[in-house]
């Protein structure tokens, strides 16, 4: 019986014609892909909760989480010293900064040169031995990658032994040999991790997140479930008010205005302004930025100044949003009509506080969410400079293509913050609209459409109003999946010294993680099998308080291990990398990183710990994974290619 093929198919089979364009040319991809499909699996490298950490973070990028190191003590720990060693490594992280460092020192040499290239190569090999030769070209720089590619696949036959000789003699004469270097240690970086997964907060309290999103928007092979602290970053991208001074005080609330300011070229000088005209004789005790390790602005009362300014602000912009949006059932926020100027008091949940202060020259009580005229004029200022901001837009639309609420990926489940749950164990309903009940993955993925609408849809429209609003919620609602508390009580912690009125409750989420059948419940409202893991951030690990990342009878690991400064004292490392091959899962710990300085110069790595998770019971292969998947789909259609060339439905094109 002949293959019957309907209209639809012929029109996507003769667009596959134009990449192959005979029966010769899709067998033979046919029988390429098949042969992919017995390699082994590509290593997965998982971080969370990066928070601008750059320095920490690129040196773990470019060490592969201590796998290069492990490598090159595998080649050379009976042919090099333990210095020897850590110098190779240390060329691979920064081959840059590092040769010009040996160069002052007199090391290099000819025969150095040539004994470093040897040594770059057998690593490079090393790293390369499970790809295809397409994906390791791919990794190769275009003005080397002839070259290189030669030097590679050398062997050691005496009939090619003058010639690789020659070509590293060529090398070394024409002044190649910086260029060469530089751009192994590149390709070993690359091929070393075959793909990233970044489980959500590269942004606020570090110095520089911007850096973080110019390395991962260059990286070969990466994606982002947004955390709540990106979503509010992507929110102020996407010209929401409220979320451009969340961000403005989250960034003064730590003391660091480098990424606003140096990152993305945004200037505060309309908030000095009016911290100038409003708060001049306000002490703003209650607004000094902490302490982030790094060194403050000079003038820290003015930075108090602008702290106290940006944060009314917010203030009255949520209130704003919030009086539009009564499904997201946060009236219990709005509490700038629940001052008593005279008394100095406040209400909070039914419970009345005295204040620190009660200094409010910008609020008028009769109608106290009103912008001032100044006020006004700020915001608007501050808005353009956000929207001309084009390296923040740029980062931002990075994270919507490369990024999501969660990702299914190899039979694992990664997300950021939670699934919203009910006391009893049940999917909380999350208000993606206003008659709205839905619930578990339909109503994150409903969550995932109104935040891209929030940035992509017209500009001042409905959508895209409303897509705005919902990013502020997705940042601190008590029923978004990234922020998994009741409420964030940041007018409370400044202004009521009571510490009951600071508490904030976690999502019963939380009261679960160590619950497998409430794990598995979540693994198959998303279609995955019992044998796969959940991936989460977001939540500290206290490690040092005896606490486990592993959770749920080992199918949820919780990766938060405190790569920022700030919460290294409560989990008592400084991040961890969990890191999936073809054999094993394991979880890495990583020890506080000194500097990059310190790492060029003394050649200091980060001290890290190992740990197996799960032993494969056999080695995975690409056939296993979410790639195997997409291959074998691709052979489907190359074979019905063939088939409707050889019945003659579709014509083989002849150049």
């Amino acid at each position: 019986m002949a293959d019957v093929f309907s209209a639809q198919e012929i029109r996507y089979l003769k667009l596959l014609r134009k990449q192959y364009r005979t029966i010769q040319e899709a067998s033979a991809e046919v029988a390429h892909l098949r042969a992919v499909l017995r390699l082994p699996k590509g290593t997965e490298h998982f971080l969370s909760d990066l928070h601008g950490e750059h320095a920490a973070f690129l040196h773990i990028l470019h060490n592969a989480s201590g796998v290069i190191k492990r490598k090159i003590n595998d080649l050379y720990d009976d042919l090099l010293s333990l210095h020897e060693r850590d110098m190779l490594s240390t060329l691979i992280y920064y081959p840059d900064e590092k040769l010009a460092l040996l160069k002052k020192q007199g090391v290099v040499t000819k025969e150095w040169y040539r004994l470093t290239i040897y040594r770059l190569l057998e690593v490079c090999r090393m790293c390369s031995v499970k790809y295809t030769r397409k994906r390791v070209q791919e990794a190769m720089p275009r003005s080397m990658g002839a070259l290189m590619e030669e030097m590679l696949l050398a062997d050691s036959t005496p009939d090619k032994e003058g010639y690789y000789r020659e070509v590293m003699q060529s090398i070394l004469e024409t002044g190649q040999s910086d260029a060469m270097i530089i751009a192994l240690s590149h390709v070993i970086q690359a091929l070393a991790i075959d793909r990233l997964h970044i489980i959500g907060d590269i942004f606020d309290r570090g110095p520089r997140a911007d850096l973080i999103m110019d390395a991962l928007e260059n990286y070969h092979q990466v994606d982002v479930q947004w955390g709540n602290h990106d979503i509010t970053w992507m929110g102020a991208a996407a010209l929401s008010e409220a979320c451009i001074a969340q961000v403005i005080v989250t960034s003064l609330k730590y003391g660091n205005l480098d990424t606003l300011e140096v990152g993305y070229g945004i200037s505060l000088r309309p908030l000095t302004t009016l911290a100038s005209a409003c708060y001049a004789d306000d002490p703003c005790e209650a607004f000094l930025p902490r302490d982030n390790g790094e060194e403050l602005h000079e003038d820290e009362r003015e930075l108090a100044r602008m702290h106290k300014a940006a944060a009314i602000l917010q203030f009255k912009l949520e209130g704003q949003l919030l009086s539009r949006h009564p499904e997201y059932g946060m009236e219990d926020r709005r509490l700038l009509h629940r001052i008593d100027y005279e008394k100095k008091t406040v209400e909070v949940d039914g419970v009345t506080y005295l204040m620190r202060s009660c200094h409010f020259p910008t609020i008028d009580p009769a109608d106290p969410y009103a912008l001032t005229p100044l006020e006004r004029e700020v915001m608007d200022k501050l808005t353009l400079e956000f929207a001309h901001s084009e390296k923040l837009q740029r980062h931002t639309q990075f994270l919507y293509s490369a990024g999501g609420m969660y990702l299914c990926c190899n039979g694992n489940l990664l997300y950021h913050g939670c699934i919203p749950m009910e006391k009893d164990g049940t999917f909380a309903v999350i208000p993606v609209a206003p008659e709205s009940r839905l619930r578990g993955r339909e109503a994150i993925d409903a969550a995932d459409l109104l935040a891209r609408r929030g940035y992509f849809a017209t500009l001042n429209s409905e959508e895209r109003i409303n897509g705005q609003d919902f990013l502020w919620y997705l940042g601190c609602g008590p029923k978004s999946p990234l922020f998994g508390k009741d409420k964030m009580a940041t007018f409370e912690r400044y202004f009521i010294k009571n510490d009951k009125a600071h508490q904030e409750n976690k999502n019963a989420y939380y009261n679960m993680l160590n619950d497998e059948k409430a794990a598995l419940r979540i693994l198959h409202e998303f279609g995955l099998s019992e044998t796969g893991f959940i991936i989460n951030g977001h939540v500290p690990v206290k490690l040092g308080q005896g606490e486990s990342p592993i959770k749920a009878g080992g199918r949820l690991l919780v990766i938060d291990g405190g790569l920022s400064r700030a919460y290294q004292p409560v989990t008592g490392i400084a991040g961890y990398t969990l890191i999936f091959t073809s054999h094993e899962l394991n979880l890495v710990a990583h020890q506080p990183f000194e500097s990059t300085a310190s790492a060029i110069s003394c050649e200091q790595d980060i001290h890290s710990v190992q740990s197996l998770v799960k032993k494969m019971p056999r080695r995975l292969l690409i056939e296993d994974t979410d790639e195997g998947d997409a291959l074998r789909d691709r052979i489907n259609d190359l074979m019905r290619l063939m088939a409707a060339y050889r019945s003659g439905v579709i014509k083989e094109a002849r150049s």
